[in-house]
């Protein structure tokens, strides 16, 4: 309808027959049904407003958005359905604001929001109305997360080869000094090198630990294709206990086994599944205060998944670390590297699986990992049907 149609109406509307106001109503209510179709298509919420900010119109997506019924929200304050936004603050007559903000209910989502005031055309400073225009920027907010995680582990990555190399050297320099002094210790009288080859040999192990661990941490931050093969979970978490058992034990931590009955062997490397344990089964112990904690392991299957749980009953984790748990360097612990449950993440992920945090603070720690039983297949689509030229 041509604007200023209805002003025009108005003015003459007591020389118009009934017949033509009849049409003209049909029309208006036929157009109207048409806009409503059309903000009904959108994928952005559209919430039309009185200037007091009173509901009008909720399409269907700012319903979804907000949780609200489109009808019943219909003449109620906007402030009333959308808990948060005050409509003091943003209803300023003439004020355009777009805003950002997070919303927990229905689900939670990152929305912004453009709020522009409608006006007569120009003919006075009256505001008409409001319309509100919602978009979704959940998924936007976690493609950026994840690129801004990518770019933080390259640089981790980068950061970890120079370190390596600059450590590596000097190791390397030290095992060859230390197996000259071991030659000449041979040729000592067997009295004078009494003790003395005892600690060589201390030097040169912890020379060599030093060197794996080294190997271990490149391997772990490096991307890499996990090397997978047909492994049993429980046999790696067995294997896994074992070597942590002297400080479970020194720390008198009990480890309660709660374990499915008959588990599919899964397709995983489990030289990487193993660290994802050690690091997950130490990251507990360390947060058990003093003595006499407890470690309590879960595994699951369905027909979709492996669920495996490692849970403790230690101090937890408070909510302003939660927000930043996976973020490098990033520890509650004195002496910690902040790196473990990032490397953890990256291979369960690698595998196609991930990986949920639950915890209270003062009341201890879940980590579940969801670990997909097959790996998605791929399909091939169908060459396209040739165009047949009738000509």
């Amino acid at each position: 309808m041509k604007s200023g149609f209805l002003e025009k109406l108005v003015a003459r509307l007591d020389r118009v027959e009934h017949g033509e106001v009849q049409q003209i109503v049909t029309r208006l209510i036929r157009e109207k049904g048409f806009l409503e179709k059309v903000f009904e298509a959108l994928q952005e919420g559209v919430i039309l407003l009185d200037p007091q900010g009173v509901i009008g119109f909720v399409n269907h997506a700012a319903s979804r958005f907000f949780g609200i019924d489109p009808d019943k929200a219909a003449g109620e304050h906007l402030s009333s359905q959308v808990r948060g936004l005050d409509w003091e603050i943003l209803g300023k007559p003439g004020r355009t604001v777009s805003r950002d903000f997070e919303v927990f209910y229905p689900e939670n989502r990152f929305l912004n929001f453009y709020l522009a005031p409608i006006d007569d055309g120009g003919k006075s400073s009256e505001t008409l109305g409001y319309v509100m225009l919602v978009r979704d920027l959940t998924s936007t907010r976690a493609e950026a997360e994840k690129t801004l995680e990518s770019e933080r582990f390259n640089a981790l990555t980068l950061l970890a080869a120079g370190v390596a190399h600059e450590i590596g050297n000097p190791l390397n320099s030290l095992d060859i000094h230390l197996q000259l002094l071991g030659r000449k210790f041979r040729k000592l009288p067997p009295g004078d090198r009494e003790g003395l080859e005892d600690h060589l040999a201390t030097a040169r192990g912890e020379i060599q630990r030093l060197d794996t661990i080294l190997k271990q941490f490149l391997n772990a931050v490096r991307p890499t294709v996990p090397r997978r093969e047909r492994q049993d979970i429980h046999v790696l978490l067995h294997e896994t206990l074992r070597l942590l058992e002297t400080e479970l034990e020194s720390r008198k931590i009990s480890v309660a086994l709660d374990l499915a009955d008959s588990l599919p062997t899964a397709t995983l490397d489990p030289g990487q599944f193993q660290q994802v344990f050690y690091n997950l089964i130490r990251n507990a112990y360390q947060a058990l205060p003093g003595e006499n904690g407890r470690i309590t392991i879960r595994t699951r299957v369905n027909d979709y998944e492996y669920v495996i749980s490692i849970e403790d009953n230690g101090s937890g984790i408070s909510p302003e670390h939660m927000g930043a748990i996976f973020e490098p360097y990033r520890t509650t612990k004195a002496s910690g590297s902040g790196l473990g449950l990032l490397i953890v993440r990256r291979i369960v992920r690698e595998h196609g699986g991930e990986i949920a945090i639950e915890s209270e603070e003062h009341q201890g720690t879940r980590v579940i990992i969801h670990l997909p039983r097959a790996e998605r297949p791929v399909r091939l689509l169908g060459n396209p049907e040739p165009v047949i030229d009738l000509e």
